[in-house]
């Protein structure tokens, strides 16, 4: 039986090389996958070690992501697919709204953090002034889907500067964040009793997408200023490189701790979890909290951006991925993980803490809860 470990101000380090390198009956894999479980059990995150991770990868993506984002407006729209729900391409700036703002049981979950830890205010915030780029990672499924939407070819940008550069800097940092996330999802799954591939031949023609944000620091640099309001992802697991610039807090359990989180240099990742991966256990691994602000060490990194790169675009970009499990797949918790998720629900009560409303996990495609989600956030119809 899992349990709930004592919430840290720093997120556990999960390795991947020893999964990736040692026996998988070793008793090695088997402590270093329970103790991914269990982090995303109690954390809803964890930061995660892969030796094959190269940071110039990222510095490079997030360089093209910069000068993309630099581009006049009416340049940008040109990559919008608001057809496509947003699923593809550019969605700029006041398109997204957070579903926290209006959504009861979110703001509920806001309500039961003690003061100190509450988010900033998004009740009146309204949509993010972040813009978005998604580049399909995924394969095209042998069948047709119920989907097609959620699983469109993708956009590539026109401006010369861009074009040239854009599928290979994509595609080769992509990879290398889908390689270290589905080696997450083997993790989770020996971790939680489970086949080893459980999560991946789910997610085998899942609509994955690497997913960069970007928030003009020149428009929206001002201390207090909310990026990304208060959230959880719809997706399975997401996938994090270091951003350059501070500001992205997450929340323990949904109802714990705020964490400013700190990526360290070198072959790191941040994981969280999603909805997907949520329903799936049936509320034992809850989809985490989080959101992006301008923070007084954010303001730092611009003015010393400002001062020692002047003529680079003041853009804050999140080097992010989302891995989805594939849009077509049935979708219901599965009975052994929703068991223990009670247990883990009494284990909370009987502390004093209490997670609010008991949710319930109906049976759907992974399509349809992703649907779901757009009509909340604004992006979909």
């Amino acid at each position: 039986m899992v349990a709930l470990q004592k919430v840290s101000m720093d997120l556990p380090i999960i390795d991947l090389d020893v999964f990736r390198t040692q026996a998988r009956d070793s008793a090695e894999v088997q402590a270093e996958c329970a103790k991914a479980a269990n982090a995303l059990i109690s954390y809803g995150a964890l930061v995660l070690h892969d030796s094959r991770v190269v940071e110039q990868e990222n510095e490079t993506f997030l360089d093209l992501l910069e000068d993309y984002f630099a581009q006049p407006a009416d340049e940008l729209r040109k990559d919008e697919r608001p057809d496509f729900s947003y699923q593809i391409g550019v969605t700029l700036e006041n398109t997204e709204k957070p579903k926290c703002a209006v959504d009861e049981p979110c703001l509920d979950v806001i309500r039961r953090l003690a003061p100190s830890e509450r988010p900033l205010d998004i009740t009146a915030h309204s949509p993010d002034p972040k813009c978005r780029f998604f580049w399909r990672m995924g394969k095209d499924a042998p069948y047709e889907t119920q989907f097609p939407s959620l699983n469109a070819g993708n956009v590539t940008p026109e401006a010369p500067h861009i074009k040239e550069r854009w599928a290979p800097a994509m595609d080769q940092w992509g990879t290398s964040m889908q390689n270290a996330v589905e080696g997450l999802t083997q993790m989770t799954a020996v971790g939680l009793g489970l086949p080893v591939d459980t999560f991946k031949d789910a997610g085998k023609y899942g609509p994955h997408l690497l997913a960069p944000t970007a928030s003009d620091l020149v428009k929206y640099g001002e201390k207090d200023t909310i990026l990304a309001g208060f959230h959880t992802d719809l997706n399975f697991l997401t996938i994090h490189g270091r951003s350059r610039y501070p500001g992205l807090h997450i929340w323990a359990r949904n109802t714990g701790k705020r964490i400013a989180v700190k990526i360290p240099p070198g072959n790191y990742l941040l994981v969280q979890a999603g909805k997907q991966l949520e329903h799936i256990t049936g509320g034992l691994i809850k989809a985490g909290f989080h959101e992006v602000v301008v923070n007084d060490k954010t303001v730092e990194v611009i003015d010393d951006r400002r001062a020692r790169l002047p003529d680079r675009p003041l853009v804050r970009i999140s080097s992010t991925f989302f891995w989805h499990l594939s849009s077509d797949h049935d979708l219901e918790p599965l009975p052994a993980l929703a068991e223990q998720a009670r247990a883990i629900r009494a284990q909370q009560f009987n502390l004093g803490k209490d997670e609010g409303e008991e949710k319930t996990y109906p049976p759907m495609k992974v399509g349809e809860l992703v649907q779901d989600e757009l009509k909340h956030i604004a992006l979909m119809a």
